[in-house]
């Protein structure tokens, strides 16, 4: 079980699959990401669009829901996965602030509008990540100040497309959060 860890759904679990292959990030890390999104140089997450790609049992959407997000819309193609973030949704009864696209993050359907933050978490070492990065900058999922937050293995250096840039990194064992943007 994972715990959200601060606003308004602060202590509430998530239910997490075994043996599916969810790899969720951890609730130490979650709270690094969110009190580095606090600094000037990243967007307003009160009100924020945010959408979770790779989501799995929802954590990082569910957790800028919690803060404080306007909406969430989270990506997930695995239909186990899928049914265990809409059981976590309930759980919270969070509806009427997401939507669950079942598509593959790699290739997005076009976005009715831009979002202000993007989490990122697809399997290690499987190239996914510049993949996911791509189809968001062509499908219209990425505004100038849109922040993508992506997860990826310590050892793992990913090809970011033009014209997005690592602004900020941390890692923590096995994983590394990258805090890209828009370069100006």
């Amino acid at each position: 079980m994972l715990r959200l860890i601060a606003g308004k759904y602060r202590g509430r679990k998530l239910a997490v699959p075994e043996g599916l292959g969810v790899r969720p990030t951890t609730d130490r890390m979650r709270e690094r990401i969110f009190s580095m999104l606090n600094h000037p140089r990243y967007p307003d997450l009160l009100d924020a669009r945010v959408a979770d790609f790779f989501a799995g049992t929802g954590a990082l959407g569910l957790e800028a829901l919690s803060r404080g997000a306007g909406h969430v819309t989270f990506i997930e193609l695995n239909a186990q996965h899928v049914k265990q973030l809409e059981s976590n949704i309930k759980t919270l009864k969070a509806a009427d602030d997401v939507t669950v696209l079942r598509m593959n993050a790699t290739h997005v359907a076009a976005a009715q509008q831009a979002y202000d933050f993007i989490f990122m978490d697809p399997p290690y070492h499987k190239g996914l990540l510049p993949q996911a990065l791509n189809s968001a900058l062509e499908y219209g999922w990425v505004k100038d100040n849109t922040t993508i937050i992506a997860e990826c293995g310590s050892d793992e250096i990913p090809d970011l497309p033009t014209p997005l840039q690592i602004v900020d990194e941390r890692v923590q064992g096995k994983q590394k959060i990258l805090f890209i943007q828009k370069s100006d």
